[in-house]
């Protein structure tokens, strides 16, 4: 559920359609003196750093690999130089709060995740929990790995700047506050507790906003600035014969299906009352009602995105042929970052091995996930749902949601995103301006009250397959305008530079 660059979401590039106009990095803009020696030197170790750590899977999903995976994150903080590293436990999967006391006037909140997402190795072109380097074609080397870029690269990259400050003996320009979680991949069910303790709250009130790594550059260079991100909750609908108290209680032969009711014909029934007759459109009462409308600012920056983005490469990326509705490609961007959504992620019941099994099955399980925008909450898009389903006849239908959280946004005229701007131009790079991000990050616990912070992502480099197989993060580009495992380190320098200015 990270939070995705609209490029990220899609796996690949998207063409730009002034490339012409548009500055890119270049090897003449890559940083010199001595933190960038130190970088270059310490290239090695980097590497090896980060393929250590994609070698501690922790799989929120499964429960799996916590007992070493988060004594081995905490030591890479104290490595990277923060002096206070502490455990934070949690009604779930540990958090970690850190500090860096660098003595600078300023502090920047930083946000990691240590938690991947799961990983099946018979579709993989290598181990997914070795981080093999390999040849990618048009990319250079990389890493291959489960978190390589969702979000081990990036954050590895960060650390590595910090061990930079430190072998060059060099005063980091700011102080860091870091807070942690395990359990992004499943929507933070319980990240709040960590960021809600008065003491770490109190650290976080005094940064000037909370900061995410990010491995920002499409294949083309290009990188974009979002100014929030949807919310999201994760669900599963359960419907059985037992709870019903109609149809089987247990499988039994299909043949009873002449005098019993269907659990899972039940669960159908429910699902196609979530959404309008076509299925494009949420259709559950009260769901969207406080959905805020995009501004005129909003829709000039989404004008703007159109006019520098190309919707054919788009849709090869997604394998489309038609946005919903038919509708154009201005239109289908707006739809993207405004509109909140139903979508099915799952459907399970009965038999579904190799051929047929005549029977009935007592039991059906639909996995939903339900984006939303400003000024939806989790809490109210849940209300919602129990209160639709009860109001149609659905109401022994289990609703159980496993996570999620609110929406975020940032002012596009804040301090804190001018920065980001002003780093990346310190590169060579037009950031492109989006609204909001149609991924997710529990963000909101830092944006929303009572913190009431700016909070954004920033980083050079590149990666692709976040959740699919063969996720991967470059670590040597053959591609001039996009920047390797150095470059990304170097990035996270003129970000902290830039801040400190």
């Amino acid at each position: 559920m990270t939070h995705l660059s609209r490029r990220t979401l899609l796996g690949a590039a998207v063409g730009t359609a002034a490339a012409s106009s548009i500055p890119r990095l270049s090897l003449a803009a890559a940083p010199s003196g001595p933190l960038a020696t130190e970088i270059a030197r310490r290239h090695d170790e980097n590497v090896q750093r980060l393929q250590a750590w994609i070698r501690e899977p922790c799989i929120a999903a499964e429960g799996k690999g916590y007992e070493t995976g988060v004594p081995f994150f905490m030591q890479m903080l104290r490595d990277a130089g923060f002096q206070k590293v502490e455990q934070v436990k949690t009604s779930g999967k540990p958090g970690t709060f850190a500090t860096l006391d660098a003595g600078a006037k300023k502090t920047l909140g930083l946000y990691f995740m240590y938690d991947v997402k799961q990983a099946d190795p018979a579709e993989w072109s290598s181990p997914p929990f070795e981080g093999r380097l390999v040849d990618k074609p048009g990319f250079g080397k990389v890493i291959v790995g489960r978190g390589a870029v969702n979000q081990k690269g990036p954050e590895a990259a960060f650390l590595s700047a910090l061990h930079a400050y430190r072998s060059a003996k060099r005063k980091l320009p700011v102080n860091l506050v870091l807070v942690a979680e395990g359990e992004e991949e499943i929507g933070s069910p319980h990240f709040g507790e960590v960021v809600r303790r008065t003491d770490i709250a109190a650290a976080l009130a005094k940064s000037m906003g909370i900061f995410m790594p990010s491995a920002s550059q499409d294949p083309d260079g290009e990188v974009e600035i979002s100014l929030g991100a949807k919310g999201v909750i994760e669900l599963e609908l359960v419907a059985s014969g037992a709870r019903w108290g109609r149809g089987p209680s247990k499988d039994v032969h299909s043949a009873n299906r002449a005098r019993l009711d269907s659990p899972a014909f039940h669960l159908v029934q429910a699902l196609a009352t979530l959404v309008t007759p076509d299925g494009a459109e949420p259709a559950i009462d009260g769901f969207a009602d406080k959905a805020r409308p995009l501004s005129p600012a909003e829709l000039q920056i989404i004008k703007r995105a159109a006019a520098r983005t190309s919707e054919v490469k788009e849709k090869e990326l997604v394998g489309a042929k038609v946005w919903i509705h038919d509708e154009d490609w201005e239109r289908s961007l707006q739809r993207l970052v405004s509109r909140p959504t139903v979508n099915i992620e799952g459907l399970v019941g009965g038999y579904t091995g190799p051929g047929g099994k005549t029977m009935l099955p007592a039991r059906a399980v639909a996995k939903l996930d339900l984006r939303l925008v400003p000024d939806m909450t989790a809490d109210g898009a849940l209300a919602a749902l129990k209160a639709h389903l009860q109001k149609r006849g659905f109401g022994d239908i289990e609703v159980n949601m496993t996570g999620g959280y609110d929406p975020t946004s940032t002012p596009a005229d804040s301090p804190f995103v001018k920065t980001l701007d002003a780093a990346y131009r310190k590169a060579g790079l037009d950031p492109l301006l989006q609204v909001r991000s149609a991924g997710s990050w529990p963000g909101y616990l830092f944006t929303g009250k009572p913190l009431g912070l700016p909070a954004g992502h920033y980083g050079l480099g590149h990666g692709s397959g976040a959740h699919a197989p063969d996720e991967y993060f470059v670590i040597e580009s053959s591609n001039p305008k996009v920047a390797g495992l150095d470059g990304a380190v170097n990035s996270f320098v003129t970000y902290l530079e830039s801040l400190a200015g």
